[in-house]
């Protein structure tokens, strides 16, 4: 009987080590990355998250990333070993990691995916985003107020929704700000290739542009400006030690607040795809007015252009629907009508034409 009750007593005390042991263990988070960090643009911005997430969540949490993960086919095999080495969580910081997730999902459908700037959800598989648009509408106020030329070179990536959104929110700051500027763009079907930035921007420079901005991811489009004595914007991080001359602010995405929320719901069981406040269809997607994207100083322009930034900025915070119209395209077409403006949804589908001032025709 002794020994009996001996056993149950061991019995239960190991249990009670098992259960301890299962609450102890960190909730496994990983990351898919385009690129290595390094110490600028849009993966630089992720690994801080990262890192932030880690120091606030301490040893609740266990984090991890693959760098250098290609968009296509080879992003699934990495999203699904990640899956299989036990993590619960799973973000993607690129658009094209979409469909290789979605596909992945639907395989382990007890982990959470998280698709970073895509529109494709699952049951457990949400999608977020910042509104970069509303920062390149305020470059574009600063943009159409310093050029001497009246034209602006735009260093765009590849021809998906986001760089639409961006490119014409850029486009409408700068008409608003000068009627006459006209932007020159040039697609590089990259995200990050400093050779193919510096080159497109040294072709912007000799065609007579004299501020620069751009939506890919090394500062090579600000250090041509630099050497040419022009100016332009920083993607993604501040670009100011790499162009201190030549940057007029950088936009810096701040993606902690959104993996923090995300991990903190994981925690509590209230993670959800579906529809909330801060929700479109299982989208978040916030900006200026929640920190998400955040604007360095206003540096390398006069009183009269910094008012005018800051201006730009209150507004885009206090709500401004910067796709309102009557909005025309570059062949004089109303796009969007008076009284109409572009919800979430609409911006996904909505935005594929060149708004006034930008030259030439859209990719095919």
């Amino acid at each position: 009987m002794k020994k009996m009750i001996k056993m149950m007593a061991l019995s239960v005390a190991a249990l009670g080590m098992s259960v301890g042991a299962a609450v102890a263990d960190p909730l496994k988070v990983g990351f898919l990355y385009l690129t290595t960090p390094g110490d600028h643009g849009w993966t630089y911005a992720h690994e801080l998250a990262r890192q932030e997430v880690q120091a606030h969540f301490g040893d609740k949490v266990e984090t991890t990333f693959v760098e250098n993960v290609p968009e296509g086919p080879d992003a699934e095999r990495v999203v699904r070993e990640l899956a299989r080495q036990g993590n619960q969580v799973i973000f993607g910081t690129s658009f094209g990691y979409m469909d290789p997730m979605l596909k992945v999902s639907k395989e382990f459908p007890d982990v959470k995916f998280e698709h970073i700037t895509g529109y494709k959800r699952s049951g457990n598989m949400a999608t977020g985003n910042i509104r970069f648009y509303e920062g390149r509408y305020v470059q574009g106020i600063v943009a159409g107020m310093m050029t001497k030329s009246n034209k602006i070179g735009y260093i765009a990536p590849f021809p998906i929704p986001e760089a639409y959104q961006g490119l014409n929110a850029f486009a409408i700051g700068m008409r608003e700000a000068n009627p006459d500027a006209e932007i020159m763009v040039i697609w590089a079907n990259t995200w990050a290739d400093p050779v193919k930035e510096a080159d497109a921007a040294k072709v912007l420079v000799a065609q007579g542009a004299d501020v620069m901005a751009q939506h890919t991811d090394t500062p090579a489009m600000l250090q041509t400006a630099e050497k040419a004595g022009i100016h332009g914007f920083g993607q993604a991080s501040d670009m100011k030690e790499f162009a201190p001359n030549a940057q007029l602010f950088s936009s810096v995405n701040n993606w902690a607040p959104y993996y923090i929320q995300k991990i903190e719901q994981v925690l509590d069981g209230s993670w959800s795809t579906g529809d909330g406040p801060d929700h479109w269809g299982g989208n978040t997607w916030k900006g200026m007015a929640d920190n998400y994207l955040e604007l360095t100083a206003f540096e390398n322009m006069p009183d009269d252009v910094k008012a005018a930034a800051e201006a730009a900025a209150a507004k885009v915070k206090g709500g401004h629907n910067i796709f309102t119209g009557p909005i025309k395209d570059n062949k004089g077409n109303v796009v969007i009508k008076a009284g109409d403006a572009l919800d979430d949804g609409r911006l996904w589908s909505d935005v594929f034409f060149y708004a006034e001032g930008i030259q030439g025709e859209m990719p095919g």
